[in-house]
């Protein structure tokens, strides 16, 4: 696997790769992407075989700017260009119905699409340069913890794809939020940086889903998870669940029991976010037997972390 800067010809040598049918991991703002050309089926087999993902669970595209929505959709909604006007280039997915020329391969089958603009600069350079949607799902073995640096990818995929660009940590950490426009009303289908509240000063917007929705990425009862077991706990824990084994905790502060190893969480959830997966990724690295998170408050602004720990982690 090539290791790439983020420097102009760096970039240029990961555009010959996708426009070569390679597999590139790109960082976005949001996890690192696993892409590949988005019109080539030879090119999207290899995301499915790379990361070992069913070939039902559908694919993101990304796309250089909003006015590539009608390429990919048989009808733009008014609700589309208002949220596309609000948050892109940024973490939000929308989902519309695909248009006829749009493969099965990244739709899963279905009859619907997950197109994106992301805000990373070096992801927009390439999708202005390569020229087309790029389908990019989250850098890594499937079901397992998401890539939000360079290493991880290296460590995960090494010898399954030509090459990762390196720009640092990502700056959100934690997936884009996912908003299926194929109702009469805009319906969260995963929650992420982009709030309920958010979208709903633009929108019409539930987070409930009471009928039949699009499957997305990411939206598994497992997702996201170590290969450690890991367990998610309450604050208030008297002493521990797993005593002789190695044990590590996720945590904002230390309990009143011992642990072998403590990584401690921040209090603010943008913060959080942007830890989770990369103090994931340590402790899965660590001796630790078995891994405790303790749970951040049940506030609307830490839905998609507690999405995201449901998802990694088990019940006590």
């Amino acid at each position: 696997m090539l290791h790439l800067t983020s420097s102009p010809g760096d970039v240029a040598t990961a555009v010959r790769l996708l426009q070569a049918g390679e597999l590139v991991a790109l960082p976005t703002e949001t996890v690192y992407g696993l892409a590949g050309d988005a019109t080539n089926p030879d090119a999207l087999r290899a995301i499915f075989r790379a990361k070992g993902r069913p070939s039902d669970h559908p694919l993101i595209v990304h796309l250089g700017g909003a006015e590539h929505l009608p390429e990919w959709v048989t009808r733009v909604p008014d609700t589309a260009w208002r949220l596309a006007s609000a948050f892109w280039p940024g973490p939000l997915t929308l989902v519309l119905p695909a248009a006829s020329t749009v493969s099965p391969l990244v739709t899963g089958g279905q009859t619907t699409v997950a197109l994106r603009v992301p805000g990373h600069p070096v992801m927009q350079r390439v999708l202005r340069e390569f020229g087309r949607g790029l389908a990019a799902p989250s850098a890594n073995p499937f079901g397992q913890i998401s890539a939000t640096t360079a290493a991880h990818v290296q460590t995960h995929l090494a010898g399954r794809i030509a090459a990762v660009v390196d720009d640092g940590p990502c700056v959100v950490g934690i997936e884009s939020t996912i908003v299926d426009l194929t109702t009469h009303h805009a319906r969260i289908l995963r929650p992420g940086a982009i709030t309920l509240e958010m979208i709903a000063e633009h929108v019409s917007c539930t987070d409930a889903v009471t009928s039949p929705a699009p499957r997305v990425p990411g939206a598994l009862a497992s997702h996201y998870a170590p290969r450690t077991p890991c367990y998610r706990i309450g604050a208030g824990l008297v002493e521990s669940p797993f005593p002789g084994l190695r044990t590590g905790l996720l945590a904002p502060r230390l309990p009143g029991w011992p642990v072998t190893q403590f990584w401690p969480m921040p209090s603010e959830p943008d913060a959080y976010a942007r830890a989770l997966y990369a103090v994931l990724h340590e402790a899965d690295a660590s001796r630790c037997e078995v891994l405790l998170v303790t749970l951040p408050p049940d506030e609307p602004a830490w839905t998609a972390i507690h999405d995201r720990l449901r998802r990694a982690t088990r019940p006590l």
